[in-house]
């Protein structure tokens, strides 16, 4: 019964639920399948998210920025950029998206995210690109472009930080390895990281190619009868 969190989020996802109502919903049930009182719940779930309104004040405070932003045109102005470089592959610009966000959060740069720079910038970005070189895009395919945009995001993000030795998830697993009294240095888990980080890159390479090859044949005109 501790586990049914992970079972309503996922059912959550599968539904499309709000994602925001389905991890709530996901953390309350964890607390009462611990044998927690409802209230005891709620109160747990507040007290953390105070703890930790660190990391979450920036998400919060993005929002509204990134909305204004989007109201007077940073979508359009990021399509007109893409258009005046003449640019015509969707899958190069979000490869070069991911390129740069991989190097820059390795060193401890965080500047990116999916609501800060896919939703706002790369992903308009792209599909200015693609639609450079095939015309208007059929909504399957400005769909699929904006799915390896947030594909980008994640490996850039996610195998890019385990290189910089300050980040979080690094520091949890240099905890957990201390509390198994086993002796991993930072500096031994960001050298293996690399090769991980490496992989995923070159995996994102065969897929934004893939991409521009699918829209490619999505695009190509019917044979005449």
């Amino acid at each position: 019964m501790k586990l049914v969190g992970v079972a309503i989020v996922i059912v959550g996802f599968v539904l499309r639920v709000n994602p925001l109502l389905a991890v709530i919903l996901a953390a309350v049930a964890t607390g009462l399948g611990a044998g927690e009182s409802l209230n005891a719940a709620v109160a747990e779930l507040g007290r953390l998210f105070v703890d930790n309104r660190i990391a979450t004040l920036p998400v919060v405070l993005a929002l509204p920025v990134i909305g204004l932003l989007e109201y007077y045109g940073l979508r359009e102005q990021a399509k007109t950029l893409v258009r005046k470089s003449g640019t015509k592959s969707a899958g190069r610009v979000i490869l070069a998206y991911t390129t740069f966000r991989q190097v820059a959060i390795s060193v401890g740069i965080n500047i990116g995210g999916h609501a800060g720079m896919v939703r706002p910038l790369v992903a308009p970005m792209a599909e200015a690109a693609a639609s450079l070189g095939h015309g208007e895009l059929p909504p399957q395919v400005v769909e699929d472009i904006r799915a390896m945009a947030a594909a980008g995001e994640n490996v850039g993000n996610f195998f890019g930080e385990d290189i910089f030795v300050a980040v979080g998830a690094v520091l949890l697993m240099k905890s957990f390895f201390d509390s198994q009294h086993l002796d991993v240095s930072l500096w031994g888990m960001a050298l293996w990281g690399i090769p991980t980080a490496l992989v995923a890159f070159g995996t994102m390479v065969w897929r934004t190619r893939r991409l521009d090859r699918r829209i490619a044949r999505a695009m190509k005109p019917p044979p005449r009868a």
